[in-house]
């Protein structure tokens, strides 16, 4: 007799509960191999592989031509897996392969890609490193034309389903309907991930990460999938699926009422105003920002375009997206975000050595002083489009004021070139230092004799300051936004701001989740960026709460000893004064990282 009520916990991905039949993609076979004898089995076998790749263009091709109007907005994504599929990292090297390895095209094709996942498993931006998916998807294309059972997975059934799969490329997801897909669970991905954000564009319940989901999930059990919570239940009860359908009904209650006051000014109850702004990746973000009530734009993402290109972009290419997303938000405010990548990403065509440990390597602002051609390009681009709007630029992980005063410097030197070439910008262009390594909050004082603003990075703030890596499960369960010590640096690092006459803002995950949002007002946070689907939620709560309040929630929590403590405090706390909010665990909270 099949178990009732069964339990799988992975990863929240898109809000919302489902319920509904499951349907298993099942997994690919093992890879063949067969060894090549003669030249000519070499060349033919070439043959095949080349044949495979303009098989696969062409699908490419064909899918972003029929993906629906609503959906157009994401076609970035075939067009950077046609990018992919034609990078020497995976062309080159399966044909290298075939020719001096004598490796027939499955295989060589195969150790090709584990090569390219190998790097991007040393590549320390979690973000970043999620777009290994990419490669993937691409690379089980390739690999359906070779074997001749095609790659493209179908979403046409008889009735709508639950997708349950080992995972789902971005291209397969933009051709879901939410008439045929009711909601998807997959084995892999995360929070990140391009098959997560479209799932919130489409309004999608996901949930991810969920291991052995395809083994665990026979095809026709029928499932709940809690987008909120990451939860699964497979063949619930009577009782179980009411439950579910109340806490559904609930929750798209709330989640109109929330979203209806998301226009309304973020003032707390006593009048105190503050501001909350959206993160972004890519221009079409823009629109829903606005329409979730963002104040601006907090922090802009621009590795996109780097990561997108077999070649870097150029001027004209970075100053059109700029202006862009400028434009669509004036008058408000932009924080455009200088390059946060280092030389050893995919796609790039500068090369450097693996490093041991890139989260502490040839990153962000490091990388730009040293490609200064690079970053040089790229301030001409975010200066041209200041005159079209209000911009702000910012360096990130800024250890030392000599890095904030020499990255002004190659600002003020671009000013001086694009004034010669009679081009418009705005010549008092604020300039900004991401806080997030334990050394900037310690020379706080002395980086804001260079800096107009701040803005508090927590993700790896927090990293870096307790020791944890977030990638690693051993010790994931160890970050801990609400530590003593991390409240105690957003602390001093307000108390400088303020002291000094400068902005500070923050922009981790940590300003997009409402749990912490009245301890953050407490510790004299004003300005709040997170991913555009979190605004209104957070809005809600700021409205709900006195600076008082704040003030008060936040000194108890600095006079508590240990993490546990203060989130046992903070979480019996918002429990207490947001019942509506916290019955649904923690709804609505960002689901993007730095």
């Amino acid at each position: 007799m099949t178990r009732k009520n069964r339990l799988l916990e992975g990863i929240a991905a898109s809000p919302g509960i489902v319920m509904g039949p499951a349907h298993v993609l099942t997994q690919e076979g093992q890879v063949s191999t067969r060894l090549l004898y003669n030249d000519q089995e070499v060349a033919e076998e070439l043959k095949r592989f080349n044949r495979a790749v303009d098989q696969t263009e062409e699908e490419l091709t064909r899918l972003r031509r029929e993906i629906a109007d609503d959906l157009k907005e994401h076609a970035h994504i075939l067009e950077l897996h046609m990018l992919i599929l034609r990078d020497r990292m995976l062309l080159l090297e399966t044909q290298k392969l075939i020719k001096e390895q004598n490796f027939n095209a499955e295989r060589a094709l195969y150790q090709a890609f584990l090569k390219i996942k190998e790097v991007f498993q040393r590549i320390g931006d979690k973000h970043i490193r999620g777009r290994i998916q990419d490669v993937e998807a691409v690379y089980r294309r390739l690999r359906g034309h070779l074997t001749g059972r095609g790659a493209s997975k179908t979403f046409e059934f008889p009735e709508p389903v639950i997708i349950v799969a080992r995972d789902l490329s971005p291209a397969e997801t933009t051709h879901m309907s939410s008439s045929q897909v009711l909601g998807f669970i997959t084995e892999r991905g995360g929070k990140t991930s391009h098959t997560a954000i479209i799932a919130h564009s489409l309004e999608i319940p996901a949930v991810v990460g969920l291991d052995n989901a395809t083994l665990e999930i026979e095809s026709g059990e029928e499932v709940i999938v809690n987008g909120l919570s990451g939860r699964v239940i497979v063949n619930p009860d009577e009782a179980m699926r009411r439950s579910y359908e109340v806490r559904k009904e609930e929750f798209e209650t709330f989640k109109w009422e929330v979203t209806q006051g998301s226009a309304l000014p973020a003032w707390t109850s006593d009048r105190h105003p503050t501001l909350v702004l959206a993160n972004i990746e890519q221009p079409d973000e823009v629109s829903l920002a606005l329409k979730y009530g963002a104040d601006g734009v907090g922090l802009y993402r621009t590795e996109f375009l780097y990561l997108r290109h077999r070649q870097l972009p150029t001027e004209e290419e970075l100053f059109q997206h700029y202006r862009q997303v400028v434009e669509a938000m004036a008058p408000r405010e932009v924080t455009i975000r200088t390059l946060d990548i280092g030389g050893d990403k995919f796609l790039s065509p500068l090369e450097y050595a693996p490093e041991m440990n890139p989260a502490l390597g040839l990153r962000a602002i490091r990388f730009c002083l040293k490609e200064q051609k690079i970053f040089r390009t790229q301030l001409k681009a975010i200066l041209r489009a200041s005159a079209f709007g209000t911009v702000r630029v910012m360096f990130p992980l800024i250890s030392s004021p000599r890095e904030l005063h020499d990255g002004r410097l190659l600002l003020e030197s671009v000013k001086g070139e694009l004034a010669r070439e009679g081009i418009a910008f705005n010549q008092k262009l604020p300039v900004g230092a991401m806080i997030e390594v334990p050394a900037a909050v310690t020379l706080a004082d002395l980086l804001a004799r260079e800096a107009d603003f701040f803005s508090i990075g927590t993700n790896d703030l927090i990293q870096y300051a307790l020791a944890i890596d977030r990638g690693n499960k051993s010790v994931a369960d160890m970050y801990e936004p609400l530590h003593p010590a991390v409240m105690r640096m957003v602390r001093d690092v307000v108390q400088v701001s303020r002291k000094l006459g400068i902005r500070v803002a923050m922009c981790g995950e940590m300003a997009g989740d409402p749990l912490y949002i009245p301890v953050l007002l407490g510790l004299g946070v004003e300005e709040f960026s997170m991913s555009p689907d979190s605004i209104p939620v957070v809005k809600r709560v700021i409205r709900m709460t006195s600076l008082g309040e704040a003030t008060k929630i936040a000194r108890q929590a600095l006079a508590l000893a240990t993490v546990e403590e203060v989130n046992e405090y903070v979480n019996t706390e918002m429990d207490h004064r947001f019942p509506d909010i916290f019955r649904f665990g923690r709804p609505l909270v960002a689901n993007r990282v730095l």
